[in-house]
């Protein structure tokens, strides 16, 4: 018998319970978990639905600045988001508590430079892969700079997306977005994946986010005390280790229109992507699509 909320039992209105294979988040449980003395985590809210979990702590972070400023370490988290943006203001559709959708504010800018802030996106990126391998029991692989690979019948297929903007006085807000127990039929693009459709060993939503956020605290703290140095704190070759892009022969779409392909062979200190062109050079991308051609 499906467990039914007494607040409904008149009318169409679907309980929150009413897809028990998508039940929501212990919210105090992931709280408990996570939100302790020493800890990175300050805060952790999760919110039935809203827009977008980036654009409200983007607008927290702003409302705050000066003397009241929010506290590093606040997470957001949404069972189901309906305006959610990817790079470029693409889309993010996801049925409800079918996958993570979260965003924390991060506050780098006491003893870690400006210019190394790309590192933040790849960063996260690493924490989310060896997270999701970790509880999941699913292999994936970053695709440089933002996106999270899992292979679905021999294809590669993304799976997941981070988005980093800056946010008011110093700040910038992370946002993860992972599709975890979409079902084939629920893909919003045929090229979309999902750990369960990945052959993930769990799809259970409140550990898969606790191994993530507890990694991204892990690399956070890591590339904090070495002043953002990614080669000092292991993070450039963790990194490199789990990215799918390099080796691959690639097509960088840059701003404003232009267009580069060439192998990528190395991600450099700043968090650029290094592709070998036919000419014969080297030239760093920092910004800018990128498109897997073929095996280098």
């Amino acid at each position: 018998m499906t467990p039914r909320d007494d607040s409904e039992s008149s009318g169409p209105r679907r309980s929150r319970w009413s897809d028990l294979e998508r039940p929501p988040l212990n919210a105090a449980a992931v709280r408990r978990a996570l939100v302790r003395e020493g800890s990175l985590w300050s805060e952790v809210d999760v919110v039935q639905r809203t827009g977008s979990t980036n654009s409200d702590l983007v607008a927290r972070a702003a409302a705050g600045a000066g003397a009241g400023r929010l506290e590093e370490g606040v997470v957001l988290v949404a069972e189901e988001q309906t305006a959610a943006r990817g790079r470029l203001d693409r889309q993010w559709v996801a049925p409800a508590r079918s996958g993570l959708f979260f965003s924390v504010l991060l506050r780098p800018g006491d003893g870690v430079p400006m210019e190394r802030w790309g590192w933040l996106p790849l960063l996260t990126g690493v924490a989310v892969a060896t997270g999701l391998a970790r509880a999941g029991g699913v292999d994936t692989a970053l695709k440089w700079p933002n996106d999270v690979l899992v292979t679905v019948g021999g294809e590669e297929r993304k799976a997941g997306g981070i988005l980093a903007e800056a946010a008011g006085d110093g700040g910038v807000v992370v946002g993860v977005g992972v599709n975890v127990s979409l079902r084939a039929d629920e893909l919003p693009v045929p090229t979309a994946g999902s750990l369960a459709l990945a052959g993930a060993v769990s799809t259970d939503r409140d550990p898969l986010l606790r191994a993530v956020l507890r990694g991204l605290e892990d690399w956070y703290g890591r590339w904090r005390a070495a002043g953002g140095d990614a080669g000092a704190c292991g993070l450039q070759e963790a990194y490199a280790a789990g990215c799918a892009t390099l080796g691959r022969v690639v097509r960088a779409e840059l701003p404003g229109g232009r267009a580069l392909v060439g192998e990528a062979v190395a991600v450099d200190g700043d968090g650029r992507l290094i592709l070998a062109t036919e000419a014969g050079v080297q030239e760093p991308v920092g910004a800018g699509d990128i498109v897997h051609l073929r095996a280098g």
